[in-house]
């Protein structure tokens, strides 16, 4: 994330909060992947305060290298699952489900890839003008289309759910995406985590969306049932 610690730390605390909010809003265990997505990012809001310290003190400094694995495992290696899975333990549609089922084999596939870069290359993080930059010397001829395949698996799975607004989730990724790399390109790991996690607030919308419907098919049922 970008500014500082504080900052850092300060949007930890309110996505916990949504967190917590999302999770009583869950009726099923199907839904819990979805619901836990705010303490994810929460988890990486904290880690990247910590990191915002450790970087300029020498007290703290042997914890930089830890922090900046943990933080883009989350990002790199846990995100292009967790979302697609998420989304599709929540999908009831047979056709959708073969739609997501494939989202999710990319997501697989984009966490490997990655996964061998960060046991294989050199990665550092320093503070560059009021951001947080990750140094990733990744291969060069596959960092678009690793890229390209990252979007698709953590972006593309809201717009084939059934989940009337599922696709609010998506929109504002999307935009976020776009804005971080227009105006952020050199810090996009970690500021455009940041506005995604500013908009976990649509997960706790949808999971408030989920449970009325859930109410609504319980209705739905006993009424079918006195008749």
């Amino acid at each position: 994330m970008c500014f500082s610690a504080t900052a850092s730390f300060s949007a930890g605390i309110v996505l916990t909060i949504i967190g917590v909010s999302s999770i009583k809003k869950v009726q099923h265990r199907s839904q819990r992947m979805f619901a836990l997505i705010p303490f994810i990012f929460a988890i990486q809001q904290f880690s990247e305060g910590f990191l915002w310290l450790s970087i300029p003190n020498e007290k703290w400094s042997y914890l930089q290298t830890g922090i900046t694995y943990f933080y883009l495992i989350i990002a790199q290696i846990i995100w292009p699952v967790w979302v697609p899975v998420a989304i599709l333990l929540l999908e009831k549609e047979k056709t959708r489900k073969k739609t997501q089922r494939l989202l999710v084999a990319i997501g697989i596939a984009v966490s490997l890839y990655l996964t061998y870069c960060l046991l294989h290359f050199n990665i550092r993080s320093e503070i560059d003008c009021y951001h947080i930059a990750y140094i990733q010397t990744y291969p060069e001829p596959f960092r678009v289309m690793g890229g390209l395949l990252y979007i698709i698996a953590t972006i593309l799975p809201p717009f084939f759910s059934h989940i009337r607004r599922m696709w609010w989730l998506g929109v504002m990724v999307l935009i976020s995406y776009i804005v971080t790399t227009v105006f952020y390109e050199s810090y996009l790991v970690s500021v455009w985590c940041f506005f995604a996690s500013v908009i976990s607030l649509s997960v706790y919308l949808i999971m408030s969306e989920i449970r009325i419907s859930h109410r609504e098919e319980i209705y739905l049922k006993k009424a079918i049932e006195q008749n």
